[in-house]
């Protein structure tokens, strides 16, 4: 089962609280004393949160410095800790997550396959399942797995993670993995917690790394997402990924002839398999005229759309939008974890965040790797003056009695040379000279001992240099990325603006609208009484009256709309082509007016009047042309 929800197993593992071991004033009921009051509601307030704060940060909410799940950054620590540049059973490395995770082999399964089948952190080999067809990955004994090139380059680091005990205390797992790239936005995350949820959607790698490149230049920047399976993407109302933000999805659907119709993209988060069914469906409504649906989807989606004798493709196209799954809308919520507590924040506000510790932990490396040489600069200098000068020849250092009398004498004849060295010079600085081997002093050569310690010296200047200038560093860090992995990773949603469709317009007209006069109905099922027009089930009505009055229903199967009916006919929205002309008596004895109009929009059901509303007022002459 997926980490993104929750089973009935969980609720009864060992990090679920119970009265017994996490609340010792809990007094069970007195049903006798009806005086006792129970806190009913302060133990369900405490429990309830507890669970819930434990499925939010421990479960399904992503966490902000990595942009991954504890389950997933489990998973990654593991195959890390697995890797030697060969392929492991998938079985293999959920049974070593286990070390970690303490959700069973299920969750950890699912949650692997989801990574692997993004491309992007996990190099796949077998059948991982198919985001297109929706079909399942092969059991976790068949497939392998490796961490990829990317996953390698920019996920782990040991000497910037910090570092935590795992759930039973003999292992030790990441806190969060030191990440050098905007992850959480390149792959997109679902997750479904207690109260709420977070849906962030993947986008383009080559547009996060130039997007965190003008950020660092304090340029401005957007971004949209992109999808795997392609088709296009109206971001009008995206909102920067914000909850409260939406965007349509469309599937890219092509015309082979007036007759064909093929679709070859489907939208994010939807099937093959889903979209057919959903084409079926809106043709057994009447909604669409078709002869039949062809899958023949292999490696690339392939979907035929045969249309009806006698109907119009351009219509037939507009309504598979209007009707089907192969237009969906997808609201974002970027729910994220920051500091042990859930954030909402905008996609832009993510990838700063993410930059910002890209350039932190692109500093920390810096300044671990010049400590580094400075130990080694420090010791190839000592190293040096302990050989040149024959200190390991003195007679008193062979005569040593025992080694502390060694290291004093050591310390003693390195005295004179203490300006030199960069640091003070420790007593476990001269236990390794002494552990210098006669056949490494036979071979010293001491122009190769000057040349390692001018090379040190360049690369601690070049760190030094990055250092300063640790902005362009970092810009040139995601460069490097999108040099080497950015081919790979083409944009495959294409952005537009998408008109809006008006359903009433591209439905097929698949019933007919009766009425009965004298009895003062209207509908669909009135099949014995007088025909009215073709109609569709979402269609709206409009109704004159003989006394002026006007206004605009539904379509139904049976409806009583009064006696004194004087027009009935379909009703179209912004319809400026029919004009009404009425002539109508004001009042029982007044004069006669004559009035022409058209009606382009109106409130469904609401009574409106062409008279001046004098009683007795009444229509004496109308036409609809």
């Amino acid at each position: 089962m997926s980490d993104d929800f929750i089973d009935k197993e969980e609720q009864n593992e060992e990090n679920t609280p119970t009265p017994e071991n996490e609340h010792s004033d809990y007094k069970p009921a007195d049903t006798k004393n009806t005086g006792v009051k129970h806190q009913l509601s302060g133990m369900y307030q405490n429990w309830f949160l507890d669970y819930a704060s434990y499925v939010i940060l421990e479960r399904a909410v992503p966490h902000l410095n990595d942009g991954l799940k504890p389950v997933q950054r489990r998973i990654l620590h593991s195959m890390k800790r697995l890797d030697d540049g060969r392929y492991n059973k998938v079985a293999n490395i959920v049974g070593h997550t286990m070390q970690f995770h303490p959700h069973g082999d299920a969750s950890i399964g699912d949650a692997l396959v989801q990574l692997g089948q993004k491309d992007l952190l996990i190099d796949c080999q077998g059948n991982w399942g198919n985001i297109l067809t929706g079909d399942g990955a092969a059991a976790p004994r068949y497939i392998e797995a490796r961490l990829s090139k990317f996953a390698l380059d920019v996920v782990f680091n040991p000497k910037t993670t910090e570092w935590q005990a795992s759930y039973d205390g003999r292992n030790k797992e990441p806190v969060t993995l030191p990440v050098k790239f905007p992850l959480l936005l390149a792959q997109g995350v679902e997750g479904i917690a207690v109260g709420l949820s977070s849906k962030i959607l993947p986008h383009n790698f080559n547009e996060l790394c130039d997007a965190s490149i003008a950020y660092l230049r304090g340029e401005e920047f957007k971004l949209y997402p992109d999808f795997q399976t392609g088709g296009s993407i109206d971001v009008s109302r995206y909102n920067d990924g914000e909850r409260g933000g939406v965007v349509k999805v469309r599937a890219k659907i092509n015309k082979i002839d007036n007759k064909t119709l093929s679709i070859a993209e489907v939208p994010f988060g939807k099937t093959v398999p889903g979209v057919c069914d959903s084409i079926v469906k809106a043709s057994e409504k009447g909604k669409i005229k078709i002869r039949k649906v062809e899958d023949l989807t292999s490696e690339k989606v392939e979907i035929l759309v045969h249309l009806a004798p006698g109907v119009s493709s351009d219509k037939t196209l507009d309504a598979l939008y209007a009707f089907t799954d192969c237009e969906v809308s997808i609201s974002p919520n970027c729910c994220v974890i920051d500091a042990k507590k859930p954030h909402f924040l905008t996609v832009s506000a993510v990838l700063k965040k993410a930059t910002d510790n890209t350039l932190s932990l692109l500093r920390q490396e810096l300044e671990i790797h010049k400590g580094e040489l400075l130990e080694s600069l420090h010791f190839a200098s000592l190293e040096k003056i302990f050989i040149e000068e024959r200190i390991y020849k003195e007679v008193k250092f062979e005569q040593s009695e025992n080694t502390d009398a060694a290291c004093e004498f050591i310390d003693e004849q390195l005295t004179p040379f203490y300006p030199q060295f960069i640091r003070e010079v420790t007593q476990e600085d001269i236990l390794k000279l002494l552990d210098i081997k006669m056949a490494r002093i036979l071979k010293f050569n001491k122009d190769k001992a000057d040349e390692n310690i001018a090379r040190i010296k360049e690369q601690i200047e070049e760190i030094n240099n990055h250092l300063a200038h640790i902005v362009e560093y970092t810009i040139d860090w995601y460069q490097m990325l999108k040099d080497k992995y950015g081919k790979q990773y083409p944009r495959r949603t294409e952005l537009r603006n998408f008109d809006t469709i008006e359903a009433a317009k591209v439905v097929e007209a698949n019933e007919k609208l009766y009425i009965n006069r004298e009895e003062g109905f209207i509908g669909t099922a009135l099949k014995k009484d007088e025909f009215i027009a073709n109609c569709s089930d979402i269609d709206d009505v409009i109704i004159f009256y003989k006394d002026g009055k006007y206004k605009v229903v539904r379509v139904a199967d049976k409806m009583f709309v009064g006696k004194n009916v004087l027009y009935v006919d379909i009703f179209k929205k912004n319809d400026k082509r029919t004009i009404y002309n009425v002539v109508y008596r004001d009042g029982k004895e007044g004069f006669h007016y004559i009035k022409r109009f058209n009606i382009t929009s109106i409130t469904r059901d609401r009574e409106y009047d062409v008279t001046q509303g004098t009683p007795g007022s009444r229509i004496v002459y109308f036409t609809a042309n």
